[in-house]
């Protein structure tokens, strides 16, 4: 018998060193991959995603950038980051979610660049 199918949430979060089209591109589309290959994850698995950014990332919507690679079928929305003063910046964050038979404690959220440190306290 199959494990049964859950809805989580899996978090992920990486940063720019410059605010250009190739860049956010990139970084969107390298978080994106880390996301799925670390939990073993496909397109199919992904209900939904939102991503954010900082108010100094504006060159391209980071769904665009993962429109590049597929998920075509799934629904992406991006939003602007609260101005908490002293933040990280230029940083893209996204809440993906999965479907998957994993335990919320076995998730692998994925957090590259200088975002490394935002969430220490979550297993890698």
């Amino acid at each position: 018998m199959a494990p049964a199918l859950m809805v989580r949430g899996l978090r992920g979060a990486t940063t720019v060193d410059a605010d250009t089209v190739v860049q956010v591109t990139e970084r969107s589309q390298e978080l994106m991959r880390e996301l799925l290959a670390k939990n073993g994850l496909v397109e199919d698995d992904i209900v939904s995603a939102l991503f954010t950014t900082t108010a100094d990332v504006t060159s391209i919507f980071p769904a665009t950038a993962i429109r590049e690679i597929g998920f075509g079928a799934v629904p992406l929305l991006c939003a602007a980051e609260i101005p908490v003063p002293g933040s990280m910046p230029r940083c893209i964050r996204v809440l993906l979610h999965v479907y998957t038979a994993r335990a919320r404690d076995e998730m692998h959220h994925v957090y590259l660049h200088g975002a490394q440190g935002l969430r220490d306290d979550l297993p890698d």
